[in-house]
């Protein structure tokens, strides 16, 4: 069967990176529009004479030595003498991304950016936006199916050997320029939309995540009184089904309908200028989901993610309502041993740190010793059975005991283990709920009265410290302990 394909576009060299992503996004709409002019031709009863074939756009830049640029930033360097190169997708949801980037290669290096096309097909399942409406009827009575006629996802080039520090390049090169595959990345961004109910170009670039949809309630709540005082930084509120309700300086509309269904994991995003707002997801109990969310944001490279939930207290000092602020992490979630040993630290970051500590402070009104009545710094362990208490509780305490932790959940190792792995800065600020260790467990009394006195302030902390960070210059933020001594150059 012959193959068709779009017309060839040349490789060209660029100095200006708004020029380099002109181009990307040109070949992209060429080669995503023609798989998709051939599949509503399919629809129509024009079957193509021969397979459907287009490629993923492609950035390459070349190092000729071992040269240190002056930059503070911990990224934009090219670590040895060679070619580097990646894919890329969805231009236009990361052009902000790759103009900086790019600008950042071209400051510290004496280089080009070279933009071609790729020898990496496009699966007809990511050349299709998630909210393009297809007669599904039409094409299942055409009799063929869609794999003998356009090209489908391959696992093979969607894993995360490059984030996780394995993939081997080839001696000279090409070295990988960015963390992240286009089909590693377009798996992800079809990923987002099926589980939290909302198109990736919503997410913002401070995400936040719960484990408790009261988190969620007094979110939105907050949320909506911005938009009804007109906050000046926030925008716009999106909810899933991408529901969008905008700021009342901005005219105030509602746009859209909410989610008839609620998703797995739904998100909810406080939009501002650059994705400088916040997203909040519930992703539940354990550590399962919490690795699946993060594996699917971390693509967008957001600028910081923190965990903002309930604990167990293993301590009789602590009372219901205290905060813990992470400093270091047992490791008992499993779900990442194969991507990132156990052995690894994991550790804490003190920009994150700060920005939490001082986001206690003011929302709070309390200062040096009178903090720490109320707020703890200490080890959290992370287990993977929500029922451990059934357990013999003599090994369980031991271990506990040992490691110094201070407190109990599912999630926070989970998503600081997975910040570590794809250089995301990451932090975790969780509330006391019970201590199941030594017996004080709520009643349903004072299950209500805890979560009505302290989710409000624990959700304020969470937003203070985000819009901290957010103030962060880019040098701070993103801390060198998250790079190796052979980094991709892209954030």
């Amino acid at each position: 069967m012959p193959t068709l394909s779009p017309e060839p576009m040349e490789t060209r060299a660029f100095n200006d990176p708004q020029a380099a992503w002109d181009y990307i996004a040109a070949i992209y709409d060429r080669q995503t529009g023609f798989i998709r002019d051939h599949l509503y031709g399919l629809m129509d009863g024009r079957i193509p004479a021969g397979r459907v074939r287009a490629f993923y756009p492609e950035v390459q830049v070349r190092s000729t030595s071992y040269g240190k640029s002056a930059s503070t930033l911990p990224y934009g360097y090219l670590h040895t003498p060679g070619l580097y190169r990646t894919t890329l997708t969805a231009p236009d949801l990361f052009r902000t991304y790759l103009i900086e980037q790019f600008a950042v290669l071209l400051k510290n290096h004496n280089t080009a950016i070279e933009v071609g096309v790729s020898s990496t097909p496009i699966p007809l399942h990511f050349a299709v936006g998630t909210r393009e409406h297809l007669n599904g009827e039409v094409l299942n009575e055409i009799g063929i199916p869609l794999r003998d006629i356009f090209d489908a996802p391959d696992l093979a080039d969607t894993d995360d050997e490059i984030a996780n520090g394995t993939y081997v390049p080839p001696r000279g090169g090409p070295y990988p320029l960015s963390a992240f595959t286009a089909p590693r990345i377009d798996y992800s961004l079809h990923r987002l939309s099926h589980y939290t109910g909302t198109d990736a170009e919503h997410f913002q670039n401070f995400v936040i995540f719960t484990n408790y949809q009261f988190y969620i309630d007094e979110f939105c709540r907050v949320a909506r009184q911005y938009m009804a005082d007109g906050h000046e930084h926030y925008d716009a509120l999106v909810e899933p089904g991408n529901l969008v309700t905008r700021n009342a300086r901005l005219g105030g509309s509602v746009d859209g309908q909410g989610a008839t269904r609620m998703p797995q994991m739904p998100a909810y995003h406080l939009t501002s200028s650059r994705s400088r707002g916040i997203t909040m997801v519930n992703i539940g109990v354990g550590p399962s989901n919490a690795k699946t969310i993060t594996d699917h944001i971390a693509v967008l490279r957001p600028h910081a993610w923190i965990m903002l939930g309930h604990c167990a207290g293993l301590r009789n000092s602590q009372e219901l309502g205290d905060y813990v602020l992470a400093h270091a992490y047992v490791r008992e979630d499993h779900v990442l041993d194969a991507d990132l040993p156990v052995n690894v630290p994991i550790p804490a970051l003190a920009e994150v740190q700060v920005a939490l500590q001082q986001a206690v402070t003011e929302i709070t009104q309390l200062e040096g010793l009178e903090t720490k009545r109320i707020m703890r710094t200490g080890t959290v362990a992370t287990f993977d059975n929500r029922n451990w208490e059934l357990r013999d509780q003599k090994e369980i305490t031991q271990r506990l005991s040992q490691s110094r932790a201070v407190a109990l959940d599912m999630e926070s190792a989970t998503i600081a283990a997975n910040g570590f792995r794809f250089r995301v800065p990451y932090g975790t600020l969780l509330c006391v709920s019970d201590k199941p260790l030594h017996g004080e467990l709520k009643l349903p009394g004072m299950a209500s009265s805890f979560y009505r006195t302290q989710v409000n302030r624990h959700l304020l902390i969470g937003i203070r410290a985000m819009e901290i960070l957010r103030d962060e210059p880019a040098e701070r933020l993103h801390s060198r302990k998250l790079r190796s001594f052979a980094e991709t150059a892209f954030q």
